[in-house]
């Protein structure tokens, strides 16, 4: 009984390609969370205090970010047949993990704030959050392309999205504040910055764990594709099918075809591997044939 295999080969990670921009996001993002932290705590500003606590996530997020990347890349070894493409996708895990403590820590330092008020000077609270706003914006946009291809720049793009809105916030309560003397309207906007924050990261964190876990991605017909292929001319029957994704951009598969009678595996084969790039972009895939058996339908015997 002869065997045949095809084979597609993987490009670089989706985040490779977004590098820099993401480099310059970590640095304007690292400068002004010193800004922020020291402004907030010179005039007590839960607010400025939260939003630059979340910026240090950010940062430890893009940095983390920006290292799974350049380490992703790396040639594979004996061992990591898929060098290190997962660290993208841990790095976004973490991410998602250090938002939901810092969401925590804003709403447990808002009730508190409620029960005894500080006063704020408004002025220097709106500077700040302005300035604050424009490095966000920046970064955002350094961003937003490659959080589109990439999970791990999706959780960049998101903790920048989060401090984006943050400083919205801390802008309309700084003019608040200063035309009403509210002192509530501070741990408010915290409350309310932590609130965004956490539906957002559970997203994130699904992602990324639906890749952990092996799943098929997100919206991909399992059944339907392994009709598409039973359609194919020269195959009768399809089994084994595995659809998984190895990090953003990068779906793998595999499966074994078995042939009709007279089908020739050299021409079967890239016919699978066409329509699993042009319709599924589903780079990577092996698939194994076996010429049906005319006595017991086919051999199940695998290589």
């Amino acid at each position: 009984m002869s065997h045949d295999h095809g084979h597609s080969h993987i490009s670089i990670s989706a985040g490779a390609a977004h590098k820099k921009p993401l480099a310059i996001a970590l640095g304007l993002t690292a400068t002004f969370m010193i800004v922020e932290l020291v402004v907030g705590f010179s005039i007590g500003s839960l607010a400025l205090i939260s939003d630059g606590a979340h910026m240090g996530t950010d940062v430890l997020g893009l940095a983390m970010a920006f290292v799974a990347i350049t380490l992703a890349n790396r040639a594979t070894s004996s061992d990591r047949t898929f060098g290190l493409y997962r660290l993208e996708v841990l790095a976004a895990l973490a991410n998602g993990v250090l938002l939901f403590a810092v969401a925590g820590y804003v709403l447990i330092e808002a009730v508190q704030r409620f029960q005894h008020p500080a006063e704020i000077p408004g002025i220097p609270l709106l500077i700040t959050a302005v300035l604050g706003l424009i490095v966000n914006i920046i970064s955002f946009r350094l961003l937003s392309a490659g959080s589109k291809e990439s999970i791990n720049l999706k959780g960049a793009s998101l903790e920048v999205l989060g401090d984006l809105i943050g400083s919205i916030g801390v802008i309309l309560g700084a003019i608040l504040l200063y035309f009403t003397g509210w002192n509530w309207i501070d741990p408010a906007i915290g409350v309310a910055v932590g609130l965004f924050i956490l539906p957002r990261t559970w997203n994130l964190m699904r992602q990324a764990l639906r890749i952990l876990i092996e799943a098929a991605p997100k919206g991909m017909d399992i059944d339907a594709l392994k009709a598409r292929i039973g359609a194919l001319e020269g195959v009768t029957q399809v089994h084994d099918l595995h659809v998984w994704t190895i990090t953003s951009g990068m779906v793998s598969a595999s499966g074994h075809v078995v042939t009709e009678p007279g089908a020739q595996p050299s021409e079967v084969l890239p016919r699978i591997l066409e329509l699993l790039r042009a319709e599924y972009h589903i780079d990577h895939a092996t698939f194994q044939c076996e010429p049906i058996d005319p006595l017991c339908g086919h051999d199940e015997t695998k290589i």
